[in-house]
């Protein structure tokens, strides 16, 4: 979406723990080589613990990277197993398939212990290694002692590694399992990023994705180490999505309003709450027996955004199916649907928060698709057994759902289906019917409030529903080297758009070089991903270029004109 407005390869900061992106701070560096210990050094046990969202899954991403060539790993990812359950994975991922009774403990170490000493007898090494160790049971965390006295007279088996969040520290202090926890020979607890720390991550993975670390201004690393207080997922969300407000606002440089702003949208907050003079008001807040709850709110702020449509008809599902709709072709004789002022206006001066309570009743899922359906000219009937993207593939429609951008939004240029909440923290769904550079339009049960744009976005989180009509009958995305009828659409498509002439092609339904170049030279003009990729956001923008009749839009019929004249131009 953002990233090739910002020259980007890739989303520099997903929370995908990839190992290309890992940044050895002076912290990670020391935990690494504990864990390089652990599994080079005969007998080595290791513990290695970090809060929630350090970095620890990524470094042992880029442990598995640096295994020696005579190791062999058993990788335990989830540890919520029972004693027999937590022996019968170890031999599952060491490839021991040779158990007598594999409901037996006592055949499960028997076959684990002959493997084993066949490894250690051919100079190879056996690691085991449990991520989310602070969830093991304690006859689990029993068993894992008893497999440190797998061994011979000169040295261990088995190198273990335990890796897990803070508790992992108290669970092993209790005095039961005293007996595993001496056996340990490494211990280390990743700690957050400094300050300094943080910047270098951010132009890291800025770097990595093929970008430029001054995408984010200094002052922007700061306020985005204060708000994460150096946690890598925290810093990773918060990142995303201040290059999310930067794409939106057209802005080149993220500044510190804008990372501000994406931790509001993040953690869910009022303003005050992500101010940088909150934490000089905090002693004043204290005492007067409110900073409790802006504490409580920040501590609950994993929050992605809310989904859209609460009582959602599961639309996501659709989306894939919809894609199989086949709609017979249309020419550009028709005039495109635009909305009109003549519509039913809100009271004057009305704001956005008084009109979606005074309309509160109409915010509901199944009033928001009746609102949208009918802009297409087709009826919606809310019913329990089919849902609302069902009924569209009904009249060749299809239900595109997303996160996105009001950019995203006027480059797609269809309405849309919102999700706002208000100043209660109210869900309202809401469809948006018209959008210019200052304003958009929305609309509920007839009547429409046009919000400055700086309110919408005070109240939207991202989340859309648009309905759209498909031109083709595409099962799966059109790529460079396909072989498709499809494809003779496409390039019928770029030529009139484009005013291309592409001469006499041997193959009508290969994807060539030639065509993928002018998708790319298309998706570029019209601020889409630029990869030749011929998905659902391509094949929209693509009707709306060949006026595609019945079809209603958010721009007006002027902005239309004028934007095909831009393009055209390029």
């Amino acid at each position: 979406m953002y990233t090739s407005f910002f020259g980007l390869n890739e989303k520099p900061f997903s929370i995908t723990p990839d190992p290309r992106y890992l940044y050895m701070s002076e912290r990670h560096t020391e935990a690494l080589a504990h864990l390089i210990y652990g599994i080079t050094e005969a007998g080595g046990f290791v513990q290695l613990t970090g809060e929630v969202g350090t970095g620890k899954t990524t470094l042992v991403r880029g442990l598995l990277q640096q295994l020696p060539d005579n190791a062999e790993i058993a990788l335990v990812l989830n540890p919520q197993l029972s004693r027999i359950e937590f022996l019968a994975a170890i031999c599952e991922e060491l490839g021991i398939d040779e158990v007598s009774d594999i409901n037996s403990v006592k055949a499960l170490n028997t076959s684990l212990n002959n493997y084993l000493l066949q490894n250690h007898s051919e100079g190879r090494k056996t690691i085991l290694l449990v991520d989310e160790a602070q969830n093991l049971a304690t006859d689990v965390l029993e068993q894992v002692r008893l497999l440190t006295n797998l061994e011979t007279s000169q040295q261990k088996l088995l190198q273990i590694t335990l890796v897990g969040q803070p508790e992992l520290r108290e669970l092993l202090a209790r005095n039961d399992l005293r007996q595993l926890a001496q056996r340990i020979t490494g211990r280390y607890h990743l700690e957050p990023l400094t300050r300094e720390e943080t910047q270098e991550y951010i132009r890291h993975r800025l770097t990595v994705a093929g970008g430029s670390g001054a995408i984010f201004s200094d002052a922007a690393c700061r306020e985005v180490f204060r708000l994460s207080q150096g946690v890598p997922r925290i810093i990773n969300v918060i990142c995303d999505r201040a290059l999310l407000g930067g794409f939106t606002e057209e802005k080149q440089v993220i500044t510190p309003s804008l990372v501000r702003q994406a931790a509001r949208e993040v953690y869910d907050l009022p303003a005050t709450a992500v101010s940088p003079w909150s934490r000089r008001m905090k002693p004043i807040l204290t005492g007067l027996g409110i900073a409790a709850g802006v504490i409580a709110a920040v501590a609950a702020g994993m929050f992605l955004g809310p989904q859209l449509l609460n009582r959602a008809d599961d639309s996501a599902q659709p989306v894939a199916e919809a894609r199989q709709t086949n709609s017979p072709a249309m020419t550009a004789e028709s005039p495109l649907i635009s909305l009109t002022d003549s519509d039913p206006l809100a009271l004057p001066g009305e704001s956005l928060d008084a009109f979606l309570s005074r309309n509160s009743r109409y915010t509901d899922t199944e009033s928001a698709f009746t609102t949208l359906f009918s802009l297409w000219g087709v009826d919606y009937l809310p019913t329990a057994d089919v849902r609302a993207c069902d009924q569209a593939l009904d009249y060749r429609l299809s239900c595109l759902l997303q996160r996105g951008s009001l950019a995203q939004l006027q480059t797609l240029d269809r309405p849309a289906i919102l999700t706002l909440r208000d100043t209660e923290s109210v869900l309202h769904n809401v469809v948006i019917v018209a959008l210019s550079d200052d304003s958009a339009t929305i609309e509920v049960q007839g009547e429409q409030l046009e919000v400055p744009i700086v309110d919408l976005l005070s109240t939207w989180f991202g989340d859309f529903l648009m309905l759209w009509s498909p031109q083709i009958q595409a099962d799966s995305l059109l790529a460079p080297g396909d072989t498709d009828p499809n494809v003779r659409w496409l390039r019928d498509s770029m030529a009139a758009i484009q005013s291309w002439n592409p001469g006499t092609v041997d193959d009508p339904d290969y994807y060539d070089a030639i065509l993928a170049d002018r998708v790319r030279s298309y998706q570029r003009s019209r601020r889409l991903n630029v990869d030749g990729l011929v998905g659902e956001e391509t094949l929209i923008t693509i009707n709306t270029d060949l006026g595609i009749p019945d079809t209603p839009l958010l721009l007006s019929r002027d902005s239309q004109n004028l934007a095909s004249a831009a393009e055209t131009g390029r």
